[in-house]
Protein backbone atom coordinates (compact mmCIF):
# COMPACT_ATOMS: atom_id res chain seq x y z
CA UNK A 1 0.00 0.00 0.00
CA UNK A 2 1.15 3.27 -0.69
CA UNK A 3 -0.09 6.64 0.30
CA UNK A 4 1.19 10.01 -0.11
CA UNK A 5 -1.10 12.29 2.33
CA UNK A 6 -1.13 16.16 2.33
CA UNK A 7 -1.73 18.20 4.56
CA UNK A 8 -2.91 21.25 2.22
CA UNK A 9 -2.81 22.25 -1.25
CA UNK A 10 -1.42 25.79 -1.52
CA UNK A 11 0.83 27.77 1.15
CA UNK A 12 1.47 31.42 1.79
CA UNK A 13 2.62 32.88 -1.20
CA UNK A 14 2.62 30.16 -3.59
CA UNK A 15 0.81 28.62 -6.50
CA UNK A 16 -1.81 25.72 -6.11
CA UNK A 17 0.12 22.65 -5.88
CA UNK A 18 2.99 24.20 -6.17
CA UNK A 19 4.88 22.65 -2.97
CA UNK A 20 4.28 19.27 -2.93
CA UNK A 21 4.57 19.33 -7.09
CA UNK A 22 8.13 17.16 -6.78
CA UNK A 23 6.68 14.84 -4.09
CA UNK A 24 3.79 14.19 -6.03
CA UNK A 25 6.00 13.37 -9.00
CA UNK A 26 8.61 11.00 -7.26
CA UNK A 27 5.30 9.46 -5.78
CA UNK A 28 3.94 8.24 -9.51
CA UNK A 29 7.83 7.60 -10.38
CA UNK A 30 9.18 8.08 -13.54
CA UNK A 31 6.53 6.35 -16.29
CA UNK A 32 3.47 8.62 -17.20
CA UNK A 33 0.38 7.52 -15.21
CA UNK A 34 -3.18 9.13 -15.51
CA UNK A 35 -4.45 9.06 -12.52
CA UNK A 36 -8.18 8.93 -11.36
CA UNK A 37 -9.42 12.49 -9.93
CA UNK A 38 -12.11 12.65 -6.83
CA UNK A 39 -13.00 15.96 -7.39
CA UNK A 40 -16.28 15.62 -4.71
CA UNK A 41 -14.93 17.83 -1.76
CA UNK A 42 -15.38 20.88 -4.42
CA UNK A 43 -17.92 22.85 -3.72
CA UNK A 44 -17.90 26.37 -4.69
CA UNK A 45 -16.21 25.32 -8.22
CA UNK A 46 -17.50 22.86 -10.99
CA UNK A 47 -16.18 19.69 -11.16
CA UNK A 48 -14.93 20.60 -14.41
CA UNK A 49 -12.83 23.66 -13.29
CA UNK A 50 -11.69 21.78 -10.49
CA UNK A 51 -10.30 19.05 -12.75
CA UNK A 52 -8.62 21.18 -15.03
CA UNK A 53 -7.04 23.23 -11.93
CA UNK A 54 -5.82 19.33 -10.92
CA UNK A 55 -4.72 18.59 -13.98
CA UNK A 56 -2.65 21.58 -14.91
CA UNK A 57 -0.08 20.99 -12.04
CA UNK A 58 -0.07 17.18 -12.49
CA UNK A 59 1.09 17.79 -15.86
CA UNK A 60 4.19 19.89 -14.68
CA UNK A 61 4.83 17.00 -12.22
CA UNK A 62 4.69 14.29 -15.92
CA UNK A 63 1.55 12.36 -15.18
CA UNK A 64 -2.40 13.03 -15.95
CA UNK A 65 -5.27 12.92 -14.58
CA UNK A 66 -9.31 11.96 -14.97
CA UNK A 67 -11.88 13.13 -13.32
CA UNK A 68 -14.84 10.36 -12.05
CA UNK A 69 -17.39 12.48 -12.69
CA UNK A 70 -17.02 11.75 -16.61
CA UNK A 71 -17.61 8.26 -16.10
CA UNK A 72 -21.19 6.20 -15.99
CA UNK A 73 -20.28 3.74 -13.27
CA UNK A 74 -17.64 5.08 -11.04
CA UNK A 75 -16.89 1.96 -9.41
CA UNK A 76 -15.60 0.26 -12.81
CA UNK A 77 -13.62 3.45 -12.82
CA UNK A 78 -12.04 2.84 -9.50
CA UNK A 79 -11.32 -0.87 -10.70
CA UNK A 80 -9.06 0.68 -13.67
CA UNK A 81 -7.44 3.17 -12.19
CA UNK A 82 -3.72 3.82 -12.13
CA UNK A 83 -3.60 5.92 -9.21
CA UNK A 84 -6.29 7.51 -6.87
CA UNK A 85 -6.73 11.30 -6.15
CA UNK A 86 -8.43 12.87 -3.68
CA UNK A 87 -8.50 16.63 -3.62
CA UNK A 88 -9.43 19.11 -0.66
CA UNK A 89 -12.77 21.38 -0.35
CA UNK A 90 -15.26 20.55 2.43
CA UNK A 91 -14.86 16.63 3.80
CA UNK A 92 -18.83 16.57 4.40
CA UNK A 93 -19.30 16.63 0.96
CA UNK A 94 -16.73 14.68 0.06
CA UNK A 95 -17.97 11.94 2.59
CA UNK A 96 -21.61 12.13 1.57
CA UNK A 97 -20.83 11.92 -2.42
CA UNK A 98 -18.31 8.82 -1.81
CA UNK A 99 -20.98 7.25 0.26
CA UNK A 100 -23.42 7.82 -2.43
CA UNK A 101 -21.80 6.47 -5.03
CA UNK A 102 -20.90 3.54 -2.96
CA UNK A 103 -17.20 4.46 -3.60
CA UNK A 104 -15.90 3.77 0.24
CA UNK A 105 -14.97 -0.27 0.23
CA UNK A 106 -14.31 0.18 -3.67
CA UNK A 107 -11.34 2.65 -3.18
CA UNK A 108 -9.98 0.69 -0.21
CA UNK A 109 -10.14 -2.38 -1.47
CA UNK A 110 -8.30 -0.77 -4.80
CA UNK A 111 -5.18 1.01 -2.48
CA UNK A 112 -5.09 -2.05 0.06
CA UNK A 113 -3.82 -3.83 -3.55
CA UNK A 114 -1.31 -1.38 -4.10
CA UNK A 115 -3.10 1.35 -6.19
CA UNK A 116 -1.32 4.34 -5.77
CA UNK A 117 -2.84 6.77 -3.10
CA UNK A 118 -2.69 10.86 -2.91
CA UNK A 119 -4.65 12.90 -0.93
CA UNK A 120 -4.60 16.54 0.61
CA UNK A 121 -6.79 18.22 3.09
CA UNK A 122 -10.00 16.92 2.79
CA UNK A 123 -8.39 13.48 0.66
CA UNK A 124 -5.97 12.99 3.44
CA UNK A 125 -8.32 13.07 6.06
CA UNK A 126 -10.92 10.63 4.50
CA UNK A 127 -8.16 8.45 4.49
CA UNK A 128 -8.66 7.88 8.10
CA UNK A 129 -11.13 5.61 9.79
CA UNK A 130 -13.60 8.30 10.26
CA UNK A 131 -13.65 12.41 8.95
CA UNK A 132 -13.73 13.19 12.22
CA UNK A 133 -11.01 15.52 12.44
CA UNK A 134 -11.51 17.39 10.15
CA UNK A 135 -12.17 21.16 10.17
CA UNK A 136 -14.96 22.07 7.84
CA UNK A 137 -18.60 22.64 8.50
CA UNK A 138 -21.10 20.11 7.97
CA UNK A 139 -22.94 21.35 5.57
CA UNK A 140 -24.53 17.80 4.63
CA UNK A 141 -25.35 14.93 6.00
CA UNK A 142 -23.26 12.03 4.88
CA UNK A 143 -24.73 8.50 5.40
CA UNK A 144 -21.59 8.03 7.16
CA UNK A 145 -18.68 9.59 8.66
CA UNK A 146 -16.49 6.56 8.19
CA UNK A 147 -13.25 6.93 5.62
CA UNK A 148 -11.11 4.49 3.64
CA UNK A 149 -9.32 3.08 6.87
CA UNK A 150 -6.26 3.48 4.90
CA UNK A 151 -4.45 4.71 8.21
CA UNK A 152 -5.64 3.45 11.86
CA UNK A 153 -4.47 7.19 13.12
CA UNK A 154 -6.99 9.95 12.61
CA UNK A 155 -5.07 13.75 10.84
CA UNK A 156 -6.45 17.00 11.20
CA UNK A 157 -5.40 18.54 8.65
CA UNK A 158 -4.15 22.13 8.41
CA UNK A 159 -3.06 22.53 11.89
CA UNK A 160 -2.85 25.00 13.75
CA UNK A 161 -0.79 25.94 17.16
CA UNK A 162 -3.15 28.65 18.79
CA UNK A 163 -5.66 31.08 17.65
CA UNK A 164 -5.47 34.19 15.46
CA UNK A 165 -5.36 37.27 17.76
CA UNK A 166 -8.71 38.56 19.14
CA UNK A 167 -10.30 35.36 19.17
CA UNK A 168 -11.05 33.42 22.68
CA UNK A 169 -12.74 30.10 21.49
CA UNK A 170 -11.55 26.82 21.57
CA UNK A 171 -8.34 26.19 19.91
CA UNK A 172 -7.69 22.62 17.61
CA UNK A 173 -5.30 21.30 19.96
CA UNK A 174 -8.61 21.34 22.24
CA UNK A 175 -11.08 20.49 20.11
CA UNK A 176 -8.77 17.58 19.49
CA UNK A 177 -8.83 16.68 22.89
CA UNK A 178 -12.13 16.42 22.67
CA UNK A 179 -11.70 13.90 20.58
CA UNK A 180 -9.30 11.71 21.94
CA UNK A 181 -11.27 11.98 25.18
CA UNK A 182 -14.42 10.03 23.57
CA UNK A 183 -12.05 8.23 21.42
CA UNK A 184 -8.93 6.82 23.46
CA UNK A 185 -7.31 4.28 21.67
CA UNK A 186 -6.82 6.37 18.73
CA UNK A 187 -3.69 8.50 17.89
CA UNK A 188 -4.69 11.66 16.07
CA UNK A 189 -1.90 13.81 14.51
CA UNK A 190 -2.03 17.51 13.67
CA UNK A 191 -0.71 17.71 10.36
CA UNK A 192 1.04 21.83 10.02
CA UNK A 193 0.73 23.20 6.73
CA UNK A 194 3.44 22.39 4.76
CA UNK A 195 4.00 18.99 5.74
CA UNK A 196 2.94 15.19 4.37
CA UNK A 197 3.16 11.58 5.46
CA UNK A 198 4.27 9.28 3.01
CA UNK A 199 3.80 5.24 3.76
CA UNK A 200 4.77 2.80 1.45
CA UNK A 201 6.76 -0.96 2.28
CA UNK A 202 5.37 -0.75 5.64
CA UNK A 203 6.65 2.44 6.82
CA UNK A 204 5.74 6.17 7.23
CA UNK A 205 7.70 9.31 7.01
CA UNK A 206 6.67 12.76 7.67
CA UNK A 207 8.07 15.09 4.88
CA UNK A 208 8.20 19.00 5.22
CA UNK A 209 10.32 21.53 7.41
CA UNK A 210 7.81 21.28 10.18
CA UNK A 211 7.03 19.01 13.05
CA UNK A 212 3.31 17.41 13.58
CA UNK A 213 1.95 17.07 16.90
CA UNK A 214 1.06 13.84 18.20
CA UNK A 215 -2.43 12.96 20.39
CA UNK A 216 -3.44 10.49 22.51
CA UNK A 217 -5.53 9.87 25.26
CA UNK A 218 -3.69 9.65 28.55
CA UNK A 219 -0.51 10.72 27.04
CA UNK A 220 0.45 15.07 26.93
CA UNK A 221 0.82 16.08 23.14
CA UNK A 222 4.15 15.74 21.88
CA UNK A 223 6.11 16.69 18.16
CA UNK A 224 7.79 14.35 15.86
CA UNK A 225 10.00 15.70 13.16
CA UNK A 226 10.78 14.48 9.72
CA UNK A 227 13.82 12.32 11.27
CA UNK A 228 11.73 10.83 13.87
CA UNK A 229 10.29 7.36 14.16
CA UNK A 230 6.22 7.27 13.79
CA UNK A 231 6.63 3.46 13.19
CA UNK A 232 4.25 3.53 16.32
CA UNK A 233 0.95 4.99 14.25
CA UNK A 234 0.86 2.22 12.03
Amino acid sequence: MRLLLISNSTNAGEGYLEYPKENIREFLGSSDKKALFVPYAGVTLSYDDYENKVKEKFNEAGHDIISIHHFNDPEKAVEKAEAIVVGGGNTFRLAEQLHKNSLVEKIRNRVMRGTPYIGWSAGANVACPTICTTNDMPIVQPLSFDGFSLVKFQINPHYLDANTEGHAGETREMRISEYIEINQDTYVTGLREGSMLLLENGTIRLIGKRTMRIFRYGTLPFELGPDDDAGFLI
